[in-house]
């Protein structure tokens, strides 16, 4: 399914405790495979630098329950500065749509100096998207958000779910790669957030091995929960 051109799928979130997460961990890993990017069985570090604008936007409309809605972030993985990708996550009511773009280390340095420029140049429309957005909504970096993830892929059904394990907030510098990057978690301990997108249909397979130990999903945003951490940390 498509909308002005964005691929759709559905994407259904849920808190869960550790023992939820090991039973279905052993029955989903029967079923489905690992996702290739995975190293090992613990998962790969994703961290993301997310932009929202003078007026909040991205926050509030998520507070709001807009059912309409984007969210713009830098994405990196391990920490590594050699596949940095730029990208804009829409939200259309129940479905989910991605646009993204690779940029280089010297343009990130450049987005977190301030300087947009380049984006002229580009043959994306997310690029310049994001030099409009820069210069007339003050469109910025404000926090960064990090979590392990470990994912499990199936091809009926275009399936992927994810645990996203020790999810943390940037506390100072939010700069992915500063010497004084730091992160603190902002979940209790044993918490953690179950992903799971598909596009037309979840196999019934999956969905069985889910209503096993799931409660009711929730409206989960790793942006907006470490967007509040960090502000109540900077007023202690």
């Amino acid at each position: 399914m498509e909308y002005l051109g964005h691929k759709l799928r559905h994407e259904i979130k849920y808190y869960i405790n550790d023992s939820v997460y090991h039973t279905l961990r052993g029955r989903l890993s029967a079923v489905a495979g690992a996702d290739p990017h995975m190293k090992n069985e613990d998962g790969y570090l994703v961290s993301s630098l997310y932009l929202d604008d003078i007026y909040h936007s991205a926050w509030e409309e998520k507070e709001a329950g807009i059912r309409f809605r984007k969210k713009y972030r830098l994405r990196c993985y391990d920490r590594k500065d050699d596949r940095i990708s730029l990208e804009c996550k829409r939200k259309y009511g129940e479905y989910i749509a991605k646009e993204s773009m690779l940029i280089g280390r010297a343009q990130y340095d450049a987005m977190l100096a301030g300087d947009y420029d380049f984006f002229l140049a580009s043959q994306k429309p997310l690029g310049r998207e994001l030099y409009t957005l820069h210069h007339t909504r003050l469109l910025q970096p404000v926090v960064a958000v990090e979590y392990l993830r470990e994912a499990y892929v199936m091809e009926q059904g275009n399936v992927r779910i994810t645990f996203d394990k020790d999810i943390s907030v940037s506390v100072s510098d939010p700069d992915l790669f500063s010497d004084h990057y730091e992160v603190r978690r902002v979940l209790d301990p044993g918490i953690m957030v179950l992903e799971v997108k598909f596009d037309e249909y979840l196999p019934d397979l999956i969905f069985r091995i889910l209503k096993t130990a799931m409660t009711d999903r929730c409206a989960v945003s790793k942006y907006v929960m470490c967007r509040k951490e960090k502000r109540r940390v900077s007023f202690q």
